[in-house]
């Protein structure tokens, strides 16, 4: 018998479907997104190795995962990049960028919120996660953190739809906001795309990702345009991979098309 199809209502791009553990998790007032000891950068390689570990055993054995570079990404081994990706997996968008940049080491930016989760949330920025600040105060430490790891020719991942929509198949409207990553610290942007397709024996899909790029913008042009230009082909890129889904796990739908009393 066929899996009867999971359908999510949302009232704004900006919902969310998964929550952590403590979605108020604040950052402590003297947090350090660059921790440059001898201890600290051995437990950091360690952890993120085990961590590269988990993501091909997971990757391989839960999401029978498929990566694709159009690009020769070898050619980039001493610059840094900016990633941008679709975000579907609550958790294999923790793991999986590891895989796509490798052998880069990458750098994640996330929310505070999944530092708050029980066991693995400690660990995350060990193993490469860079929480928002939840203060202006804070922003300049961290946007310096980014340019760092970037100088260090690795590669920073950016989710700008910025809530996980589980096995959503569509890219969702985002801003421009994080491409200045890429703007500022000069440095070429990438789209990692993930998209789904049906399995034999199961009602779940597997993942087929897509690296494609380099993308620049147009440096004669003001900062902001340069932004909004680089937004719209990593976005135009992102649309067109997207349409190698041919599998829908979970499908969302507008509010204002929700039966009286739902039906998901």
């Amino acid at each position: 018998m066929a899996a009867r199809k999971r359908i999510y209502y949302y009232k704004t791009f900006q919902d969310d479907f998964v929550e952590s553990a403590d979605q108020a998790f604040a950052l402590p007032e003297h947090y350090a997104w660059i921790r440059d000891g001898r201890g600290a950068r051995l437990l950091g390689a360690l952890l993120y190795a085990a961590g590269y570990l988990f993501a091909a055993v997971y990757g391989k054995l839960c999401l029978h995962l498929k990566i694709v570079r159009s690009v020769d990404w070898k050619a980039y081994r001493d610059s840094g990049a900016v990633v941008y990706g679709n975000h579907t997996q609550p958790l294999g968008d923790v793991f999986v960028p590891a895989l796509v940049c490798a052998p880069k080491r990458c750098y994640t930016i996330a929310s505070p919120a999944n530092l708050g989760i029980p066991v693995i949330g400690p660990l995350l920025p060990w193993m490469g996660a860079l929480p928002i600040p939840g203060s202006l105060s804070k922003l300049p430490q961290f946007l310096r953190a980014v340019q760092q790891r970037l100088r260090e020719r690795c590669c920073v991942v950016v989710y700008p739809e910025g809530h996980v929509w589980p096995y959503c198949t569509q890219i969702r409207p985002y801003p421009e906001t994080s491409f200045d990553y890429a703007v500022k610290n000069r440095v070429p942007a990438f789209c990692m795309t993930t998209t789904y397709q049906a399995r034999r024996f199961s009602d779940k899909p597997r993942l087929t990702v897509y690296l494609d790029g380099p993308f620049y913008p147009d440096e004669g042009l003001p900062r902001q345009e340069q932004k909004q230009q680089l937004r719209d082909q990593v976005f135009a890129c992102m649309e067109q991979r997207s349409q190698n889904s041919t599998y829908q796990y979970v499908e969302y739908r507008p509010a204002a098309d929700e039966p009286t009393g739902g039906d998901n």
